[in-house]
């Protein structure tokens, strides 16, 4: 039951993504080649369309992983992660490696592509305070930290961060230091280009935005980059709490040659602030909100362990699938997530609406899944899902799926009052593109044309287009790929 259900909400992501046509962005074809990214300033940056010359139809489907962390991610490093961004692409490419807790972890087929994204905030900074004669090595949450043995004891010293993750401090951080953070970037950016290997596996410079609400809304973004990366620290959720100056960031950045573009993830833990009707500060949406919010995020993640972000039962009554793999809590609580606002197909219909009503669209999504893994290595088989966060639910019974050997003492008899949620979390996913070649040049033009999928974990080549001009002969025709592109448009393309 599961498999099928698998299979049917991956075919129901990619479906999702053709249906939204008219919405989702421009698409290259012999007609009509995809545009260029235009700047904030009115400017236009180097096209990110044109790769291999203009032969659509050469497309191959490729999958790969845009979101993994490593030692570099501070909630990692506490939960025992040790990988760094080379063990991560190396996994990535089929070798095997250790998980946190001993046990081994290996892809079962190497992946085509993939980005370390570990958090900008505090990049580096957990191998530093986990020495004890560092700049940073005393201070009472390091010492707690170092000292915590048991799952209990590390979800307890990660929660002593919140408040300098949440910039709630009463005075300075005395935690942070700029340097230890760039020497981890460096290393980030110095990873990617030693594994990027054009045509055979591809790298993406990367990390995590990690924004929230003020009652801890998710509001995360991964941010891609389709070259080698800036060589000054990354905008985190430490400069800014609002991911519209996120954009911002990304269109300085995009004038200065720097191309990359962010992918919201979790909308499911929002609790309707990822896609919500206004503008962060609540002011109405315009047209310059919607255009810049589609030139930096083209691409949504709609599944990954966290739960799936595409509908809910209440906003979906009919859909008998609406309720394929929820988490419906704010991420690290146990508090709702309200629905509405929350979810990838309520924003595709309320960007309709809202392109009738005002002649402005800032949810033309395309679609990717991904793991989220904080141990360096993605599981996508549900069959051999090892954890996603290390060691605190490296087995079933942590997880709570299984009973405890002995029993809670109220009596019950499964791990449970954590605040991860993790009995919600399941094995996903993959990001799908169509590209002409395994290149960043290539795949990322295929992100910026929407050309994308998203899978719950099985390697599922999906593929659909729309026109007004086929015939059941295209189905046969030996040229049948180059007819569908010439006459109608790709997932993600946009039907007049």
């Amino acid at each position: 039951m599961q498999k099928r259900q698998a299979r049917s909400r991956l075919l129901a992501w990619a479906l999702i993504n053709t249906l939204a046509l008219g919405l989702l962005g421009c698409v290259e074809t012999a007609d009509n080649p995809a545009a260029s990214i235009p700047s904030a300033a009115g400017a236009v940056a180097p096209s990110v369309a044109q790769t291999v010359g203009n032969n659509p139809s050469a497309r191959q489907p490729l999958f790969g992983e845009l979101h993994v962390h490593t030692q570099f991610s501070f909630d990692a490093f506490i939960f025992g992660t040790r990988s760094t961004p080379d063990t991560a692409y190396e996994y990535a490419k089929g070798m095997a490696v250790k998980h946190p807790s001993g046990f081994e972890m290996q892809l079962r087929e190497p992946l085509d592509f993939q980005s370390v994204t570990d958090h900008a905030m505090y990049m580096g900074m957990l191998q530093e305070m986990d020495r004890a004669d560092s700049s940073v090595g005393q201070h009472p949450i390091s010492v707690a930290i170092r000292e915590a043995k048991t799952a209990a004891e590390r979800i307890t010293a990660f929660q002593q961060m919140f408040p300098y993750l949440r910039q709630q401090l009463d005075g300075p951080d005395d935690l942070l230091d700029v340097e230890i953070v760039r020497s981890a970037w460096d290393a980030t950016l110095a990873a990617a280009e030693r594994h990027n290997d054009p045509g055979t596996f591809t790298t993406f410079v990367g990390y995590e935005y990690t924004a929230a609400g003020p009652d801890r809304e998710n509001m995360h973004r991964n941010v891609i980059f389709r070259g080698a990366g800036p060589t000054t620290l990354p905008f985190s959720s430490q400069d800014s709490q609002n991911p519209e100056d996120l954009w911002d960031w990304l269109d300085s950045q995009r004038d200065q040659g720097v191309e990359a573009l962010a992918i919201p993830h979790n909308s499911n833990g929002s609790d309707g602030m990822m896609f919500a009707l206004t503008q962060t500060d609540g002011s109405a949406m315009d047209a310059l909100y919607a255009k810049q919010r589609m030139r930096n995020e083209p691409l949504v993640e709609i599944s990954q362990v966290k739960g799936t972000s595409e509908t809910h039962p209440m906003l979906s009554p009919n859909d008998e699938w609406a309720d394929f793999e929820l988490m419906q809590v704010k991420i690290a609580t146990v508090e709702p997530s309200r629905p509405e606002g929350s979810y990838v197909r309520e924003a595709y219909l309320n960007g309709l609406v809202m392109n009738d009503a005002q002649g402005i669209n800032p949810f033309r999504f395309g679609i990717v899944s991904a793991s989220d893994s904080h141990v360096g290595a993605g599981a996508f088989d549900e069959d051999d899902y090892w954890s996603k966060v290390g060691i605190v639910d490296s087995s079933p019974q942590l997880r709570g799926s299984v009973p405890l050997d002995k029993p809670n003492p109220d009596g019950t008899r499964y791990a449970g009052g954590n605040v991860a949620n993790f009995n919600a979390w399941g094995a996903s996913g993959l990001a799908g593109v169509w590209a002409e070649e395994n290149t960043r040049a290539s795949i990322y033009a295929a992100f910026r044309r929407k050309e994308t999928f998203g899978t719950s974990g099985p390697r599922i080549t999906v593929r659909f287009f729309a026109g007004y001009g086929y015939d059941e002969s295209v189905l046969t025709a030996v040229d049948s790929t180059q007819r569908l592109y010439e006459q109608g448009v790709p997932m993600g393309g946009e039907l007049h």
